[in-house]
């Protein structure tokens, strides 16, 4: 199912479990690590919860990353260490510098989890630059308002991330980044924008490129060739993503660094409850996995 000229690989996600529902997760792959400098993609949902459950990821910890959630339907509520409490709808982008270290929890308000709800969403981990790795921990909330909605050859197309199609997203990078939600209907086409690294995600829908099929809940990794079209033979909904080479990157549990030993250090102070706590959420916490 791969193309020599324009498809590297394509990978048909896992599921993993995340707080009590299953993920399709995309990045890591044993084929796979990254498509830099994206080390992590997981597509939560679409997931229908009843009335009394939905999200409940206790806090947990990061190091030499960045996080980036980006919904399509439902709601997260955010919490971490540097004192964030923010409510993620659709549309808005949250952004959590690890850097140095950092924990958070992901769950739901009780004012959503009182009656059946839905949630359809992307989450994302970008490794930092080297000399970014730790840098001072921070989050960044930007709501869907400030994010560019454009039409590329009649495509709309929002830039999360990066600079592409003439526009340039407010979101914080620490090096070139590629991220682009595209909606196509049947028939309509978008060219891939240039970077080091590319892929599309394929979150709703079905795509066409060089007469390979790319199915719902794939990811296809492109190769360096020019001039990659994607045609969607049914309406669509995808991500695009991709950017600067930034180098080999360790990552064990929740943890993604340059370094080897900067990773043990991180286990070692989770493990002794050295990390700092989540701000209104200070009682629970998600063990190291032996």
């Amino acid at each position: 199912m791969s193309n020599c000229q324009t498809i590297e690989l394509l990978i048909e996600p896992h599921d993993a479990d995340l707080g009590g529902f299953s993920v399709r997760r995309a990045l890591p792959t044993r084929q796979r690590r990254m498509v830099r400098p994206w080390i992590f993609f997981d597509h939560m949902g679409p997931t229908d919860f009843p009335a009394g459950e939905g999200i409940n990821v206790r806090p947990h910890p990061h190091i030499n990353l960045a996080t980036v959630t980006y919904l399509f339907e439902g709601e997260i509520l955010h919490r971490d260490s540097v004192d964030s409490y923010q409510a993620i709808h659709p549309g808005d982008v949250n952004l959590m510098v690890a850097g140095s270290g950092i924990t958070h929890s992901e769950r739901e308000r009780p004012e959503v989890t009182e009656t059946p709800h839905h949630l359809n969403g992307l989450q994302l981990w970008l490794a930092l630059p080297e000399a970014d790795e730790e840098t001072d921990p921070a989050f960044y909330h930007y709501p869907g308002t400030e994010i560019p909605h454009i039409e590329v050859e009649g495509v709309t197309t929002c830039v999360i991330m990066g600079s592409t199609y003439g526009t340039t997203s407010p979101v914080k990078v620490f090096a070139d980044t590629l991220y682009v939600e595209a909606h196509l209907r049947a028939g309509q086409s978008i060219k891939v924008p240039a970077a080091e690294e590319r892929a599309v995600y394929v979150a709703e829908g079905e795509l066409n490129t060089d007469d390979t099929r790319i199915p719902e809940h794939a990811m296809a990794v492109f190769t360096d060739a020019p001039d990659i079209e994607l045609t969607a033979t049914r309406d669509s909904r995808i991500a695009i993503v991709g950017g600067q080479h930034l180098g080999h990157r360790h990552i064990e549990w929740n943890f993604v660094s340059s370094r080897r030993e900067r990773i043990r250090q991180a286990k070692a102070d989770w493990k002794a409850q050295n990390f700092p706590k989540v701000a209104g959420d200070e009682e629970e916490f998600i063990p190291f996995p032996e």
